[in-house]
């Protein structure tokens, strides 16, 4: 499968983060978002922080080739299997990036209220070095990158629909990111994390 266009990389020390928007063209990531809207099993988790429960502030759902729980944020999830839609993606970004995946964890951002806090995907199910493949679909919004101690390395990047970033190397050990909440009136978006789980 052969990919024209170049991705760009981020630039930041002790990292390997590259993006590529138009991975699927306008027409593919609106049929894919809608489907992916009304075929995943959404669910809403609480999660707890500080010692306040409160409703995680998005969706999520899932999906493994086997029954491995995977557990983040004193959260613990059971997979459902893959379905044909998320297969076709999955294979997709399988050849683009060179990485067998087991996992993905979707997400749900309904509107700008929801997101997702400062983290790392560091758990350790990921193993030394996780390599994170995240595509987008809906509407934009922006990801943070910052560095855990030296507060200048820092990037904002906007996730457009049809995009795809790659997390590798040693990034999870050296930088956070997020998804902020926003002000703006924005629709849903809709992200795929794929993770191999060891």
């Amino acid at each position: 499968m052969l990919f024209a266009a170049t991705p760009l990389h981020l630039n930041l020390p002790n990292s390997d983060i590259s993006y590529l928007d138009n991975f699927f063209s306008d027409e593919e990531s609106q049929l894919l978002f809608n489907q992916l809207l009304n075929h995943i099993p959404w669910q809403q988790d609480n999660i707890t922080v500080f010692g306040k429960t409160y409703k995680q502030p998005r969706l999520t759902a899932l999906f493994a080739e086997n029954s491995k729980p995977y557990s983040y944020s004193n959260i613990t999830m059971h997979p459902h299997k893959f379905s044909e839609i998320l297969l076709k993606i999955k294979t997709k970004v399988e050849a683009y990036s060179g990485h067998k995946f087991t996992t993905c964890l979707a997400n749900l951002y309904r509107n700008g209220n929801d997101s997702n806090g400062w983290h790392a995907d560091n758990e350790k199910e990921l193993g030394q070095n996780p390599i994170i493949a995240s595509v987008s679909f809906g509407a934009s919004r922006f990801f943070n990158l910052k560095h855990r101690t030296e507060k200048e390395l820092k990037k904002k990047l906007e996730l457009t629909s049809g995009s795809i970033l790659l997390m590798q190397g040693e990034t999870q050990h050296n930088y956070l990111h997020q998804i902020a909440k926003t002000k703006k009136e924005i629709g849903a978006r809709i992200n795929l994390t794929f993770r191999i789980l060891n």
